[in-house]
């Protein structure tokens, strides 16, 4: 548990396309001061800005997008699950498009830059959302939800009938260095059967087998997977990132199961509101709270 906040030591810049819009895109993460949280900043657009909250979610279809007077920034959660892996808090992100840049199609970029630029203390208490009773959202079979527990941890179900999927769980508490290990290298994943559908919506203009595990009916089109069981980390990677929208790092465990952007981003904004299942406190304050608990 750290004790301060924590932000970049010096600025990373990124370079690429849109995963949907297809678009190229420039991306600086920079550090920023205490109490800012996460911002985006549309260098393109006067340096509008935009906070990375559950109140500005516009669309959650096939990927997280914020909006706010207009102004759209999408696929916001693979470098916002970085961010809330790693344990940074404050950050400002310029970019000069729409879209983040997808690069390999998962968080490893990201991780890897902003750990070689280095990670820094600041003079402000780290504040956590410590969930003291269970928040859930439930969709048929899909659920999300967080629940009491003394160390933040995280878990993932999905089931997906598909010879080179199927059913696939992963648990773990969740570090800076487990994210880095376990979670970061998942890239996100589709089916060759949805391609020209999602091209008919306007989608995945910028997919390809460099930034996605794409599967046809029989198997994997790609050379090979990072991780045996890559595509329920990726999902786990997306509810990282779509929870990264409640603006606090989580001490309880978050768990999933069949769930997908829309839910995850539901249970955001559920964990918002339900300030009676959950406090906001420091370090020094969760620790004797913990203790009782225990």
């Amino acid at each position: 548990m750290f004790r301060y906040q924590r932000t970049l030591k010096e600025k990373v810049e990124f370079e690429g396309v849109g995963l949907h819009t297809g678009y190229p895109v420039r991306l600086a993460i920079l550090p920023a001061p205490p109490d800012s949280g996460i911002r985006f900043r549309r260098t393109d657009l006067r340096d509008f800005e935009i906070e990375a909250l559950r109140a500005y979610v516009a669309k959650v279809s096939y990927a997280t997008t914020l909006m706010k007077k207009g102004v759209m920034i999408a696929t916001v959660e693979h470098v916002l699950a970085t961010l809330y892996g790693l344990g940074i808090d404050n950050a400002r992100l310029d970019l000069d498009s729409m879209e983040v840049p997808i690069l390999d199609g998962s968080c490893a970029p990201f991780t890897d830059a902003l750990l070689a630029a280095g990670i820094v203390g600041q003079e402000a208490a780290r504040r956590y959302l410590v969930i003291e009773r269970p928040i859930e959202v439930r969709q048929g079979d899909k659920v999300a939800g967080v629940y009491p527990d003394r160390t933040p941890r995280v878990s993932y179900a999905i089931d997906f009938d598909h010879p080179a999927i199927g059913s696939q769980r992963i648990e773990l508490e969740l570090t800076p260095e487990a994210f880095r290990r376990e979670i970061s290298r998942a890239r996100t994943f589709g089916f060759v059967s949805d391609i020209e559908y999602l091209k008919g919506l306007g989608l995945i203009r910028g997919g390809s087998l460099e930034n996605a595990v794409v599967l046809d009916p029989e198997g994997i089109l790609n050379t090979g997977l990072r991780y045996p069981d890559e595509f329920v980390r990726h999902k786990l990677l997306d509810l990282l990132g779509d929870i990264a929208l409640c603006g606090l790092p989580i001490i309880g465990r978050l768990a999933a199961e069949r769930a997908g952007h829309a839910l995850h981003t539901d249970l955001a904004a559920l964990i918002s509101k339900r300030r009676d299942c959950c406090r906001i406190l420091t370090a020094d304050e969760v620790e004797p709270v913990l203790a009782d608990a225990g």
